[in-house]
């Protein structure tokens, strides 16, 4: 079955999990001699959902209220005399927790897929627009000029950041949490090592010291890194969505052809793409706090605890999933307009680069009465006065004035960052797609 966020914990794809991990313990079991190798072929065999059959298995839990028990009672009856081996020593939760780890791994995989693609695409932003000029923001007020490339570098470094979390909280949470009722591997004979060993490598999982029923930590730190991804592609997100807006029209959304902003007002064509992005983001970057509770858990198993755990994955890794797809598919859509930029940049009249032509003074003037000179001056007459105030002439010519006055000239290191991102940005969407 080919899995998408609607499909991910859905029913059936939940069962073939818990049937998937019930092989995989056979055949681990098969390798060490705790059953016969002909029973680990049989169950392995059986191990399907078309086998067993969905509704049988559905009428089954209705009277159990037990899912893994009604499974194992089928696969049993599927697997002829080898039935008889099925389930050998393992738990409900030992079973439930690792599907649902394999199946939150292969979303993982096509989280980071989506992520490469969006940081390839930043890099892609960085290097067009490393020379760009616009004007740097402070306060949601003109600061200095900058370029458009500059401001993506900042996103792409996050986006760096982003990564190294995820990886990190991925390389604990894809472990095996099989250890029998409480973790201690009692039903193995002093064997638990060695299977624990086995079956984690049939399932291309890491071993836990203590694989017991209690590892909601592993869960919920994901589920964490998922939100402070949110929290970073809402902040993007939700300042793309500020320059499109009328007022400043510094980025725009393309949309398909016959896309319709408005049922009323005919002129309107509303960005759609964005606004989505950022409404997944914020739902997902909410279930930070219900993720923290789930690790509430008591003793060596908690039910409560596991039931809030599963609402919460419920939640989180489809909607990380989405929200993953939608980033990319919004930022493939933007579009830069330098043309707005510079008549943004203009709107200051020359004030945007009075650090500038501070810095250019302070030589002659000290740096704290040349910021003095610059202010009064801009008191006094405004961004028009500054080439003729005679506090300022005094000491630089008229052409010193307007070469400290020109923002393409005032960038600081802003082209070469940008083009440094833009490579950053293919070594993290490299990391993103080893890495899943």
């Amino acid at each position: 079955m080919t899995l998408t966020p609607d499909t991910l914990f859905a029913r059936d794809t939940l069962w073939q999990s818990w049937l998937d991990v019930e092989a995989a313990l056979a055949r681990a079991q098969a390798d060490l001699g705790i059953i016969p190798d002909w029973a680990a072929e049989a169950i392995t065999d059986a191990a399907r959902l078309d086998t067993l059959g969905r509704e049988a298995l559905a009428s089954d839990i209705k009277i159990t209220m037990a899912p893994i028990l009604s499974l194992t009672r089928l696969l049993g009856k599927a697997s002829g005399k080898a039935g008889d081996y099925v389930h050998w020593g393992a738990t409900t939760q030992n079973v439930m927790q690792t599907g649902r780890i394999l199946l939150m791994r292969q979303a993982d995989r096509a989280i980071r897929e989506n992520l490469a693609r969006a940081t390839l695409r930043l890099g892609q932003l960085a290097a067009e627009g490393a020379e760009t000029v616009m004007a740097g923001r402070t306060n949601r007020q003109h600061a200095l000029p900058i370029t458009f490339g500059f401001k993506i570098a900042g996103w792409i470094e996050e986006m760096d950041r982003s990564e190294a979390r995820l990886s990190d909280a991925a390389g604990r949470l894809f472990a095996l949490p099989f250890g029998g009722a409480v973790g201690a591997m009692h039903a193995f004979g002093g064997q638990g090592r060695a299977l624990n060993r086995k079956l984690a490598a049939d399932l291309s999982l890491r071993e836990l010291l203590v694989p017991g029923r209690s590892v909601n930590d592993l869960f919920a730190e994901y589920v964490l890194q998922l939100a402070l991804l949110a929290m970073s592609i809402e902040r993007i997100m939700s300042e793309c969505y500020t320059l499109m807006s009328e007022e400043i029209g510094e980025l725009a959304e393309m949309l398909d052809h016959g896309t319709v902003g408005s049922s009323t007002m005919p002129q309107k064509v509303n960005p759609k793409f964005v606004v989505r992005t950022i409404a997944q983001a914020m739902e997902l970057r909410g279930l930070a706090g219900p993720a923290l509770e789930t690790g509430r858990s008591s003793h060596e198993g908690d039910a409560v605890a596991n039931h809030l755990l599963s609402s919460v994955l419920d939640a989180a890794i489809p909607l990380a999933w989405r929200l993953s797809e939608g980033f990319a598919d919004s930022l493939r859509r933007l579009s830069p307009r330098p043309d707005r930029m510079a008549r943004n940049l203009a709107q200051s009249g020359g004030a945007i680069t009075s650090e500038s032509l501070m810095m250019a003074l302070a030589p002659h003037a000290g740096r704290a009465q040349a910021h003095d000179i610059v202010h009064h001056a801009l008191e006094a007459g405004g961004p028009a006065a500054l080439p003729d105030d005679p506090a300022i002439t005094a000491h630089l010519s008229a052409a010193e004035i307007a070469a400290a006055l020109d923002p393409a000239g005032y960038l600081g290191d802003s082209v070469s960052i940008a083009q440094a991102a833009a490579d950053l940005a293919t070594v993290v969407a490299d990391r993103f797609n080893v890495a899943g």
